[in-house]
């Protein structure tokens, strides 16, 4: 039996100032409220859900678990042929191991991390402090009634902004409109459409909200053109690189770039390429139960459950058509860009549609004796 969690357990939450534990219970607290829908609706994901899993996959950002290795692994030269960094001087360096190992370590590590890590951090409990409170206030308000009562509900959603996001919350509006509707909702189709329209609707509102972050996270490992070039030109020049670092942008301004300057260009453009690679490599995994992770640079695979193969709901197919460009398939559901916000809305709106029955999404997220350490306000030791 697991308490409600209510708008003063979300503040309370929202207002730890350690991350890596407020992120642990931010989790925690999304699973209660998945929980405490599904037991109204039925089987069936709610956003919170999807949340759950969101926000533990985002604790592994935030504790910078594994960033470093998978860095060295993707941008670290491992043989000739791939001295990605090698080219800065054919001539010269093209094969001094030595140079190419200063090279990409420009890119800091450790500062990629940290940029990360405060993104993600930033953005998780910024929606939760929003959208999870809302959760506890709409089961607190509503999620007792045994019949539908227009007046209930249409009190709870007055307390929502109106207008779009990322200022307004109309869509949330109508998503807990959604399934305070689906609470009395008999038939299982029409059930589950007006779920899977809820959670679009909130995952919509989401995406606008997190749009800063996002992009924020998948830019932290990228240094300015100006970084890169003065500590590119102390490496090649130990001796003479303070007299280079002045001289580089009075001469490119005045149209009289250094011999290094075309190399410098290809560095950069090729360097950021593969930084950008790696964090979208890093971020774009969303782990589900037992290890399952998707990539969600990669297509989704199998079906859409029985109940949502072939879609009524007029504002499900409405919202459909604007979020997703092949319908009715998983086709072209890997994101390309992962910044991008209707490359991401597509990968998840095929997601949550797909997924809407998978039973181990209602799971917990951590071990009991985890759990247990996370209350007790810890940081549980172990593979989170």
């Amino acid at each position: 039996m697991h308490l409600l969690p209510t708008t003063d357990t979300v503040d309370l939450i929202a207002g730890e100032s350690e991350p890596v534990l407020r992120n642990l219970r931010i989790t925690q607290c999304y699973f209660g409220l998945s929980s405490a829908m599904a037991a109204r609706t039925g089987p069936g994901a709610n956003w919170c859900t999807f949340a759950t899993w969101a926000s533990k996959q985002a604790g592994q950002t935030i504790r910078k678990e594994d960033l470093k290795r998978a860095l060295e692994r993707l941008i670290q030269p491992q043989s000739a042929g791939e001295r990605g960094l090698a080219d800065l001087d054919p001539d010269r360096i093209g094969e001094d191991p030595a140079m190419v190992e200063k090279v990409w370590k420009l890119f800091d590590p450790e500062r990629i991390q940290d940029r990360s890590s405060e993104a993600v951090s930033r953005g998780n409990r910024k929606v939760f402090a929003e959208i999870g409170r809302e959760f506890a206030r709409f089961l607190t308000e509503c999620g007792g009634d045994a019949a539908y009562d227009e007046a209930w509900i249409n009190a709870f959603c007055n307390g929502l902004r109106p207008g779009d996001p990322p200022d307004g919350q109309q869509y949330l509006r109508r998503a807990f409109r959604r399934y305070y509707t689906a609470f009395f909702e008999p038939d299982e189709k029409q059930k589950a459409e007006l779920m899977l329209l809820a959670n679009l609707e909130i995952g919509f509102h989401e995406q606008n909200r997190l749009q800063p972050e996002i992009a924020a996270g998948l830019d932290a490992a990228i240094p300015s053109a100006s970084e890169i070039t003065r500590s590119v030109l102390a490496s090649l020049f130990p001796y003479r690189g303070w007299l280079l670092q002045l001289a580089f942008p009075v001469m490119r301004f005045l149209g009289r770039p250094l011999a290094i300057d075309r190399t410098l260009d290809r560095l950069i453009d090729r360097a950021r390429k593969k930084v950008r690679l790696l964090l979208t490599k890093h971020l774009m995994v969303l782990g589900f139960p037992e290890g399952q992770d998707l990539r969600l640079g990669r297509d989704l695979h199998g079906a859409f459950p029985q109940p949502l193969q072939h879609l009524d709901n007029p504002d499900l197919l409405a919202l459909l058509r604007r979020i997703d460009p092949t319908p009715d398939s998983l086709i072209d559901t890997g994101a390309i860009d992962w910044a991008d916000l209707p490359d991401r809305m597509h990968y998840i709106g095929d997601l949550f549609r797909s997924q809407h029955f998978n039973a181990r999404l209602l799971e917990m997220p951590f071990l009991q004796e985890q759990t247990a350490a996370i209350r007790a306000g810890q940081i549980p030791d172990g593979r989170l």
